[in-house]
């Protein structure tokens, strides 16, 4: 355990979390160069929850004193840190299906270019709206949206692309690009947080695309 972890541990005590107090008394109100002691308790940045983070994607029901363990701090530390992260929008604990171990019948990524006076924005906001949808990116290059659509038959994924894509006066055109083969899909942070790139399957996926 680092010196500097012991630290937290004791200064941010064993208890519950406790509810704001009032300025100069303890709770959020206690400031550090003008900001809130629990706005800088959730940064993203801080190494503790950058920790507790990396156990809880490994295990989203993993105790607080199970962590605190592993971490080398004390569990009122880990539970303060959870629920000042819940409360400022950085972490939210859900539970979240495995992407390679769904094997739809249709997955594609779609290349769309935006028709003049259209805008990717409001088109992508259209889309967005559908279930099908499960990803849409605004890019630069050859296509204005890459839009990732995934049906549980082909006949479902035909229907949306009559309905939301040909025909339509926001698109000029798209292309449709079947997928194959999953290699890799990260479906927690697009990176981890210590920057390190987990490791490839060793087994690609395949998927089942419109044929």
């Amino acid at each position: 355990m680092s010196g500097s972890t012991a630290k937290q541990g004791k200064r941010e005590g064993t208890g519950a979390a406790r509810p704001p107090g009032p300025k100069g008394a303890g709770g959020d109100e206690l400031r550090r160069n003008g900001r809130p002691r629990s706005a800088e308790l959730a940064s993203p940045t801080d190494e503790l929850n950058k920790s507790i983070v990396r156990l809880l994607q490994q295990d989203g029901r993993m105790a607080f004193k199970d962590i605190a363990d592993a971490l080398g701090v004390s569990e009122g530390t880990v539970r303060n840190r959870v629920g000042w992260m819940k409360s400022s929008g950085m972490l939210r604990i859900v539970a979240i299906a495995d992407p390679t171990s769904m094997n739809y019948t249709a997955d594609a990524m779609i290349g769309i270019k935006v028709s003049p006076g259209a805008t990717p924005k409001a088109l992508a906001e259209r889309l967005a709206q559908h279930p099908e949808v499960v990803y849409i990116l605004w890019v630069s290059g050859r296509y204005d949206l890459l839009v990732e659509i995934v049906a549980d038959s082909r006949d479902e994924f035909m229907s949306f692309l009559e309905r939301q894509c040909f025909d339509q006066p926001d698109i000029a055109s798209i292309e449709v690009m079947t997928g194959l083969a999953m290699y890799k899909n990260q479906f927690l942070l697009k990176r981890a947080l210590d920057g390190a790139a987990p490791e490839l399957p060793t087994q690609a996926k395949t998927t089942g695309g419109p044929t």
